[in-house]
């Protein structure tokens, strides 16, 4: 029996996949705690736009704003090649490095939001883990849409239909949309995570190895 394509592509590199991801997210932690604790300038409060007024705290968004750490390894799970493997990870991490500048140069954060964290434990967790500074741009928007548009690709390349590709454009809204109702950032943290992430992708996708699918034992 054959092997649906997704299934073959997930196979291939496996543990190099899971081992990388999860040793890039810890990569990652270290260096926005560090650039967190020590700036080089004084911290800028983000301001607030109508659209923080309208989008207030809502629990549910919990759930959503912590789906990007599922969400952002689903590109690399379904790539086949090692050299399209290695040059996707080159380019998010430079994303990363991109967005970790912005906050050592110009640390921002967010306006103060009071939660009770009684009702809500796991908003504690999320502030613990996403502490409301190095606001701007927003790298839980620009990894999502660095994901985003890489899944939506790959997901053509694999023949699926348009209800998987809508399924991803609303998973990745839910995500962006969560960063405001959890109030972590603010709208202007978004559109620029947003612009920093496009940044990134579509000449990722411009650039992707020649062959990608070629280099099969």
């Amino acid at each position: 029996m054959c092997r649906p394509a997704w299934l073959a592509r997930l196979k291939r590199y496996l543990l190099l996949k899971v081992a990388g991801t999860t040793a890039f997210i810890t990569l990652f932690f270290v260096g926005y705690f560090h650039v967190l604790r020590h700036p080089a300038h004084l911290v800028t409060p983000m301001p607030e736009i109508w659209l923080d007024r309208l989008i207030g705290f809502q629990p549910i968004a919990l759930v959503f704003y912590a789906s990007l750490w599922v969400y952002v390894g689903l590109p690399p799970a379904l790539l086949s090649g090692l050299r399209e493997l290695v040059a996707y990870g080159c380019w998010i991490a430079a994303l990363c490095l991109a967005g970790l500048a912005c906050f050592y140069f110009w640390p921002t954060a967010v306006p103060p939001y009071p939660v009770d964290t009684t009702l809500y434990p796991a908003f504690a967790v999320i502030q613990g883990l996403d502490a409301p500074g190095n606001a701007c741009p927003s790298l839980h928007v620009a990894t999502a849409a660095f994901s985003a548009i890489w899944l939506d690709r790959l997901l053509r390349e694999l023949g699926s239909g348009v209800t998987m590709r809508t399924v991803n454009g609303l998973w990745f809204l839910a995500i962006a949309w969560s960063t405001l109702a959890t109030k972590q950032h603010v709208a202007l943290d978004v559109l620029a995570g947003l612009l920093l992430g496009l940044a990134f992708a579509l000449p990722s996708l411009r650039l992707r190895p020649a062959g990608y699918d070629t280099d099969r034992n």
